[in-house]
């Protein structure tokens, strides 16, 4: 019976161990979660930062995120950019302009597009500001919502794909029209994980031409091929469109059946030699 007793605490010593190894398995794998949780700030390496600014959709400048963006324009003109984003990303814009010494109030708007051009809410953010008469500057944000790797065709949610930023001041009175402004922009993101990952994912990210694409590399002819293929958009994530496919919540699932495993043997070998009633 002693015996018994002995090998009973031998094993439940055993059980308590292998469980304080999964917890610290655990930790060590959650841990690049959280580092990948970090907003991306470190400006890109591959080129100079744009300088100039595109006045529609078509001719938009295209800005990785973390770059900062500067164009110099007037009062009156629609500035635009665009940039990529993936899935799982929650996209923030920050767009800062300078304004001349002498002016009269003004109201400044950042507006942020999808690769549908389909207008997209901020979740929050000071996406509309009005500069005070003789202000120096005015500093607009608006951070989006997580981009979804798929979603319902009736539904309005970020996918994959380009993003497009406009900047212009509404409200604008005569005198103040042509007026030299100087405008920055920067897009950063953070990754939200597994917390936003759904089942499915788009065929194709939403960038420009993509469709156009697509349809000339199925063309059985070498000559529409030639005619139908457009150039698609030249930016995208650093890893590449899809990267998201890997989130934590593979982490937290072969943790979790691991402690299973571990309480399962652990309960086996409390009860087994128990004489049964």
């Amino acid at each position: 019976m002693r015996i018994s007793r002995v090998l009973s605490s031998i094993r439940v010593s055993i059980v308590v161990r292998a469980v304080g190894a999964g917890l610290l398995v655990l930790g060590a794998a959650a841990s690049p979660a959280v580092a990948d949780s970090s907003p991306s700030a470190s400006p890109s390496d591959d080129g100079a930062a744009p300088t100039s600014a595109g006045t529609s959709f078509r001719t938009a400048t295209e800005v990785d995120q973390g770059q900062r963006a500067t164009a110099s324009a007037s009062m009156g003109d629609y500035l635009y950019w665009s940039f990529p984003a993936d899935a799982g990303q929650r996209p923030t814009v920050k767009a800062t302009v300078k304004l001349p010494d002498a002016h009269a109030s003004a109201t400044w708007q950042v507006d942020v597009y999808d690769g549908l051009r389909r207008r997209q809410a901020c979740q929050y953010g000071a996406q509309t500001r009005t500069a005070a008469q003789g202000a120096a500057s005015v500093e607009l944000s608006c951070t989006l919502r997580t981009v979804r790797a798929w979603s319902e065709p009736w539904a309005d949610d970020p996918l994959p794909g380009t993003y497009y930023v406009r900047l212009t001041t509404v409200g604008l009175k005569a005198a103040d029209l042509g007026l030299p402004v100087s405008a920055e922009v920067q897009v950063d993101s953070k990754d939200v994980g597994g917390a936003a990952a759904v089942d499915g994912s788009l065929a194709e990210p939403l960038v420009p031409g993509v469709a156009v694409a697509a349809k000339g590399s199925d063309s059985d002819s070498d000559e529409d091929s030639e005619t139908s293929v457009a150039v698609l958009s030249s930016i995208e994530p650093e890893d590449g469109w899809a990267s998201g496919w890997w989130s934590d919540r593979w982490v937290w699932t072969a943790v979790g059946g691991v402690l299973a495993a571990l309480a399962g043997v652990g309960g086996y070998s409390l009860t087994r030699g128990r004489p049964t009633p």
